[in-house]
């Protein structure tokens, strides 16, 4: 097994200034009753009433009240005077799916990290399309806890709004931005894409394709992938570039077999295929056995995530392995030295990954 990494030696940053200025977040505080009261220009207890008993006033303040609250984003504090510490001891982890197996060492080592330090993990499944992600985040920042942890970057403008309201120190992770939120432990999904599809080229593979999750960040490394191939070449017998097989995510074995059904009616010489999980590579691997196509000599397969059963495999799986371990451990310190008011001089962090070279590809 061969290892081949893509970590830089010294962590990437975004803006410099700006996770100087987010260093204070914690010891400043975030948007308080008494800010949107003076927003709105009437008494703290005035704006109470509108937003617990919004009959209990005229529909003039309740207009003011509300108008204020959308430009602070404040939302309210559900622990407000239960604690008197202010510190709930709670952080809350976003994740896409909660049966996703890609994600359980991230979950596994937050949680191990974050109990150490005297804190517990609120779970939350926000879905791949994003649809239930405001309405989870409002509820979470709702109950104040010390840290938000998401997986991925948060592209909801409202949210992202509210989020910065609370003063919440919060962590995005699984990705890479230009403009974190706060703090950032990630990689590049096009990175992935560009390097698996040199490497494939290395192999003398020509005729790629691939089988993805219709989730943003799987097409980004598909998309990345798919440009990659087409500037080395590769893939041009198809008329329209590489072959893409999209599906819904989080993705299944069952998909990655119909997966290569398809691709195999549009172009029945495909030598190589990236899958966007491992999952959907196993998949493939069944379908290609079942079909009587050998693996890695008439077909190459790659997958993500490199999950337990990668390894054992036959024949084994090559793969993208993300540390999930280094990023639950790096954003658990986070968490726990903003809310301990320790400075952080490095607040994004590019983790890398590494292409694990097995015997299907």
């Amino acid at each position: 097994m061969v290892d081949t990494p893509f970590s830089p030696s010294v962590p990437v940053t975004g803006d410099s200034a700006e996770p100087r200025r987010r260093g204070s977040r914690k010891s400043a505080g975030g948007i308080t009753l008494r800010d949107v009261a003076q927003l709105a220009g009437v008494a703290p207890i005035t704006a109470s009433r509108a937003l617990n008993t919004p009959q209990a006033v005229s529909p003039k303040v309740l207009q003011k009240v509300r108008e204020a609250v959308e430009r602070t984003g404040y939302v309210p504090n559900l622990l407000a005077g239960g604690l008197a510490s202010n510190k709930s001891r709670l952080v809350a982890v976003v994740v896409p799916t909660v049966i996703g197996p890609v994600f359980q060492g991230i979950v596994h080592t937050l949680t191990e990290t974050l109990a150490a330090a005297g804190y517990q993990v609120m779970l939350g499944q926000s879905g791949y399309e994003n649809s239930r992600e405001d309405a989870l985040l409002e509820a979470i920042i709702g109950r104040r806890p010390d840290g938000v942890v998401l997986t991925g970057i948060m592209r909801s403008p409202e949210a992202r709004k509210r989020l910065l309201a609370s003063g919440i120190p919060v962590v995005e992770t699984w990705d890479l931005t230009p403009n974190p939120i706060d703090m950032l432990v990630g990689f590049s999904h096009e990175e992935i894409g560009r390097e698996v599809a040199r490497y494939l080229h290395r192999l003398g593979r020509r005729q790629v394709a691939v089988v993805g999750g219709r989730d943003e960040r799987s097409q980004r490394r598909m998309n990345a992938f798919a440009e990659q191939a087409v500037a080395l070449g590769m893939g041009m017998g198809a008329a329209d570039g590489v072959p893409m097989h999209g599906v819904i995510a989080p993705t299944t074995l069952g998909q990655g077999r119909s997966g290569l059904v398809e691709l195999l009616q549009r172009q029945p010489g495909i030598d190589a295929i990236f899958c966007s999980s491992d999952l959907l590579a196993l998949g493939v691997m069944i379908e290609a056995q079942a079909r009587g196509i050998a693996i890695p000599q008439q077909l190459a397969v790659v997958g993500f995530g490199d999950l337990d059963f990668a390894r054992d495999l036959q024949p084994q799986l090559t793969t993208v392995r993300i540390d999930g371990t280094a990023i639950g451990q790096r954003a658990a310190r986070f968490i726990i030295d903003r809310a301990n008011d320790i400075e952080i001089a490095q607040p994004v962090v590019d983790v890398g990954f590494s292409i694990i070279s097995r015997q299907s590809a």
